[in-house]
């Protein structure tokens, strides 16, 4: 198994037509998931590869079954691409938008719990779960089918973590990109109470950053209902107060967001800890060998 996406994911691209959209659709048709639709308004009636294009998700929706919809719209028009799709009866919606300005995504959180709809992101790299769907812009070559997950706030550092495991020949279940703007749809306890009920998932990796309480509210998750091992590593440890590092939400204002209180909150909690980046890989395979 897996979690959020699988080969029964039938996938619908909002922006389809665009360079980014048309880009990342064919990555993901290669990869071998399966592509109902497309969404861009003014274009029904079009097609990309002999995927069809729609101008309303509803109408996509009716006429493929599609369950799962990806979003590469600008941010201006990103907020009503994810109501357009969570109205049209969308469960899981990966946003990969950055720059949704934050008042629009105050408003797209309470709509979405009124609807029942799952958000992925924005700003984020998207969802695959390894030898089967790939809902995003990760790069599909380094996976490794296998029972590791992998939740992250960092896009980059997600494909340096995938990599180190697929190399020591640990394979993956399944990789979720949460996204690194303040407001965001999942959240690392989401995540992690998927995984913990997901049978194929062994383990799990989480990659955190400064700003926020996410961690510590998954340290608390992981105390208390986790299970599996969890490998930890929390970006952002020489970042000084007050300064954007990197990612809208990767901002210190005040003492829980800081990487140390972080890192000590996980670890408190059972989570092993990763010190660097580079010590990810080696140090899940030290946890796996130790449950062997």
């Amino acid at each position: 198994m897996s979690i959020l996406v699988d080969k029964e994911t039938r996938l619908l691209v909002q922006g389809i037509t665009g360079g980014e959209g048309s880009f990342h659709t064919r990555r993901c048709v290669k990869y071998g998931t399966n592509v109902v639709a497309g969404v861009t308004p003014n274009k029904g009636g079009a097609d990309l590869d002999g995927i069809p294009v729609f101008n309303t998700v509803e109408r996509a929706v009716a006429e493929t079954g599609a369950n799962t919809s990806i979003i590469f719209v600008p941010a201006p028009f990103a907020a009503d691409a994810i109501l357009e799709a969570a109205d049209a009866g969308i469960k899981l919606i990966v946003c990969i938008t950055e720059g949704i300005p934050t008042l629009d995504m105050v408003m797209v959180s309470s709509h979405l719990k009124q609807k029942g709809a799952r958000l992925i992101g924005p700003n984020c790299p998207g969802v695959l779960s390894a030898g089967k769907c790939k809902v995003g812009i990760m790069s599909g070559d380094i996976f490794l089918e296998g029972n590791v997950g992998v939740v992250s706030r960092s896009g980059t550092l997600t494909y340096e973590a995938v990599n180190q495991l697929t190399e020591l020949g640990i394979g993956q279940s399944t990789c979720v990109g949460l996204g690194g703007d303040p407001i965001i749809g999942t959240v690392f306890v989401d995540a992690l109470e998927l995984f913990e009920q997901d049978p194929q998932t062994e383990a799990v990796v989480l990659i955190g950053e400064i700003g926020g309480n996410q961690e510590q509210r998954a340290a608390e998750f992981i105390k208390d209902k986790m299970s599996k091992p969890v490998i930890a590593f929390v970006a952002g440890s020489s970042a000084p107060p007050g300064r954007r590092m990197g990612h809208a939400g990767a901002i210190i204002t005040g003492s829980s967001g800081r990487a140390q209180e972080k890192i000590a909150a996980l670890s408190e909690a059972g989570a092993t800890i990763a010190m660097s980046p580079a010590e990810v890989g080696i140090t899940t395979r030290k946890v796996l060998a130790s449950r062997s």
